[in-house]
Formats: C-alpha cells, structure tokens, sequence
C-alpha cells in the first residue's frame, strides 16, 4: 500500500510586519485558499501592538495610554500584547484536511513551545483552563486561534526578549496579577528569529513534515 504523504506545508520567514497588514494578509489568504491550497507557516515580529480577541473585556486593559495602538479581532482570547523581541508563529492550516480537532490543535501547539523549551533546559507547562505556556507560574508563550471551514489562523506568540512593560498595563489573557517571564530571563540564547525558526520546524515535524 501506498504511504499517505502529509498536506504540503511551507514556512515564511517574513521579518519586521505591521499587524494590521500581517492580519489583513492572514484573512485574505484564508478567504481565497482552495482544498489544494498549500499550508503555510508564517514567522515574524510586529512593532507594538495590543491586540483583543472576541471574548475580550474591556477592564482587562490597557489601563494606560502608552501611545500602544489597540487593535479587535477575530480570533478566540481575551487581551495579549506583540511587539519587537517576540516570535510570533501564525498557523495557516487547514484541520480538516488533517483530520485534526481545534483542542488538538491547540495542544500541539503548546507542546511544541514546552519541547523548543526542553531542548534548552527549561521545564515548562500548560495551565488547565488558560491556553498557553507557563514556566513557574509565568506565561512565556500566549495563542489564539480563529477556524472557519475547518480553516485556523492566527497563532502563537513567544516571548524571546521582548519588552515586558507594556504587560503591566493590561491583564494578559485576561488574568490579572498574570506574571509574564521571556526566555532571555530563563536562561535560553536565541534571538526571535532563531527561536522562532526552530519552533516552526518543531510544529512541522507535529504535522507530519520531517
């Protein structure tokens, strides 16, 4: 019998991008891709932005005006903040091709943070209830996904050496009192690129692209 090759999957290495131009990339490429349409992983930092998923609340933050722009979106969460020093990964994959559940997803995506983290030394974990990933106690990596036909988008964010600051302004995710560590802090050599780079592979290798 014949083996069943995974779904094609390219990785992009995008650099420096506005979101509100990453995400407007992100909707039209999920809008126009086919059942053919390859899956893509897209790796990048943005310049400083709060971002409000749908479920977000508005005591959560910001609480300050740092001149940070606030931007609404589609995808699940509550109130996160990007900015230069963070690997960001967006998930372009289509599930259903894949035969993959969303909390399935969602897992894969955690774990692959937890194992680029272990490779390096570092334990780290998930929190029931809270997606994410969290070394004592402190969240080191924050997701969330948008899925339409089956269809995800959106991503995760890893905190390499970002700026911790603009944190303190919101609650993250919407847990006030959250601490939030970066792996710079934990030891961990790599600069967003670097990490990111290697935890794309990680992901690729999850989804069946060695």
């Amino acid at each position: 019998m014949a083996a069943v090759l995974a779904p094609a999957l390219r990785i992009k290495r995008l650099g420096t991008v506005d979101y509100l131009a990453a995400l407007e990339a992100m909707r039209v490429f999920s809008a126009q891709r086919g059942d053919g349409t390859e899956d893509e992983l897209w790796l990048l930092e943005h310049p400083p932005v709060y971002t409000l998923g749908l479920g977000a609340d508005a005591a959560h933050g910001p609480r300050a005006d740092n001149g940070i722009p606030v931007v609404k979106v589609e995808r699940g969460g509550e109130i996160t903040y990007h900015g230069p020093g963070q690997a960001v990964l967006y998930t372009l994959i289509d599930l259903g091709r894949r035969a993959l559940k969303v909390r399935e997803f969602v897992a894969m995506l955690e774990q692959s943070v937890i194992d680029l983290l272990a490779e390096r030394g570092v334990d780290a974990a998930r929190r029931p209830g809270a997606p994410g990933v969290y070394v004592h106690g402190a969240k080191v990596a924050a997701l969330g996904l948008r899925v339409a036909r089956g269809r995800a988008f959106h991503g995760l964010a890893l905190n390499v050496d970002v700026d911790l600051e603009p944190f303190a302004a919101i609650d993250p995710c919407g847990y006030p009192g959250l601490a939030v560590t970066r792996t710079r802090d934990l030891g961990v050599a790599g600069t967003p690129e670097e990490l990111g780079g290697r935890l794309a592979q990680i992901l690729a290798a999850r989804l069946g692209h060695a």
